[in-house]
């Protein structure tokens, strides 16, 4: 598969977003040893993207490693590696949804990037991703990182999980047989010239020609395919 890279550093101390603000707000005191996720430096920058663009999960998280530093106090350094849907995405980032200590000790995050303002055209999936530094002193034993389509849960730390990619990208699908789960190929259809939908584990649209579109609202990591009356894909793209 032919993909470039998309990679940022999401300059956030992820405990200081999951124990709350207070700590962020009062120093220790001179000497005091500081609160977990606290940094000495003051409050870390807060992550995520620019003001002007919009926050989207990005379409399959592939792999979830948490790397592990006893230097300088130590520090646990989160890579999330994924799949979006074309080369117009941009800044990936890692998004806390844990709030307060969680109960089952995992910290849970959202794999997010900058969305294209329009629709993209079929191609391979581009390579993202993006770390997450955690504060020494944190309370969780694991970390689960989520995508639109399916989540990646490391239970040890330091750790590494990881799952397989889709095996269709559908950067060739036009002009090929659209087989719906439970339906059967085209007699004399070349393997080559099929297109399955159980291969296609994201969101898919397929629109066949007497089909309606009661709504055209814009996601990215939805795959619209437009149907001919023998189920050749004639249109498609990530919309």
């Amino acid at each position: 598969m032919n993909r470039s890279l998309l990679f940022t550093i999401a300059c956030l101390s992820a405990v200081s977003w999951t124990l709350g603000v207070q700590a962020q707000q009062q120093p220790p005191a001179a000497g005091a040893k500081p609160p977990a996720g606290y940094s000495q430096g003051g409050p870390p920058p807060e992550a995520g993207p620019p003001a002007d663009v919009v926050p989207w999960p990005v379409m399959m998280v592939t792999s979830v490693e948490v790397l592990r530093s006893t230097r300088s106090g130590g520090l646990d350094i989160i890579r999330a590696r994924g799949l979006v849907t074309s080369s117009a995405w941009g800044s990936p980032h890692l998004v806390p949804i844990t709030r307060g200590e969680p109960v089952d000790g995992i910290l849970d995050l959202i794999f997010q990037g900058a969305v294209p303002s329009s629709p993209a055209p079929l191609g391979p999936f581009m390579s993202f991703e993006a770390l997450l530094p955690v504060a020494p002193g944190h309370p969780y034993k694991g970390v689960r990182v989520r995508s639109g389509t399916n989540a990646i849960v490391v239970k040890t730390l330091p750790g590494f999980a990881e799952t397989a990619p889709p095996k269709e990208d559908c950067a060739k699908c036009r002009g090929k047989f659209f087989v719906a789960k439970g339906a059967t190929a085209p007699a004399g259809a070349a393997p080559d010239s099929i297109v399955r939908e159980a291969d296609l584990p994201y969101m898919l649209r397929v629109i066949k020609p007497t089909d309606g579109l009661p709504s055209y609202a814009f996601d990215p990591n939805r795959l619209t395919l437009v149907l001919s009356e023998d189920n050749r894909i004639v249109d498609a793209a990530w919309d």
